[in-house]
């Protein structure tokens, strides 16, 4: 008779422990949320995504006033270039959008790469930071768009990073300087098998 009791009473406690456990780790998840390895991005999302107009960026050069309708539509990879100096940093990330791009195979023809420029520069300055990418395109951003890159770094704007715009002209993924190309292209890929657009 004892030896069923006892066997009652541990049926109750397993019964209690199966229904509380449950609720106890659902909690414990929520307020430790970095125990959660869920996240599927490299970059840091833009949330919410800033909206830019087309009308908010120029050409720079008379190539790229020439080849600014290649920028609806597509994917861009934007290399900002903040002050009136393209250092070493900001020299290899344009190298890295570059390879990264090529990296894309199938998938490159949806994409585009564009330096962005929030300083004026001198041409002949400039020149020297792209010779010989013949498919850069060097764009001039207005104060609308400065303003909402400067938003989204809390006004740092660091030589080195890397936007991600959709082909709507929305800011939606940030890379810091010394990016690694290959989590940038993991993201990328990720974004274009989803993508109904561009």
């Amino acid at each position: 008779m004892q030896n069923q009791k006892n066997k009652n009473h541990i049926l109750i406690l397993v019964i209690f422990g199966m229904s509380i456990i449950p609720f106890l780790i659902a909690w414990g998840l929520k307020e430790n949320p970095q125990l959660v390895n869920g996240r599927t991005n490299n970059g840091q999302l833009i949330t919410p995504p800033l909206t830019t107009e087309r009308k908010d960026l120029s050409g720079f050069d008379p190539f790229s006033t020439d080849n600014m309708s290649e920028l609806p539509g597509h994917w861009l990879l934007v290399n900002i270039i903040p002050t009136g100096e393209c250092n070493e940093t900001c020299l290899e990330a344009m190298h890295k959008t570059k390879q990264l791009r090529l990296m894309l195979n199938k998938e490159l023809t949806r994409t585009r790469r564009i330096v962005l420029l929030l300083k004026d520069v001198a041409p002949e300055t400039a020149g020297k930071w792209w010779a010989g990418d013949d498919t850069l395109l060097r764009v001039k951003a207005n104060n609308a768009v400065i303003k909402k890159i400067a938003e989204i770094r809390q006004g740092d704007i660091p030589d080195g990073m890397l936007l991600l715009m959709d082909p709507l002209g929305n800011l939606m993924m940030q890379y810091e300087p010394g990016f690694d190309p290959y989590s940038v292209k993991s993201d990328l890929m990720h974004l274009l098998r989803i993508s109904q657009i561009g």
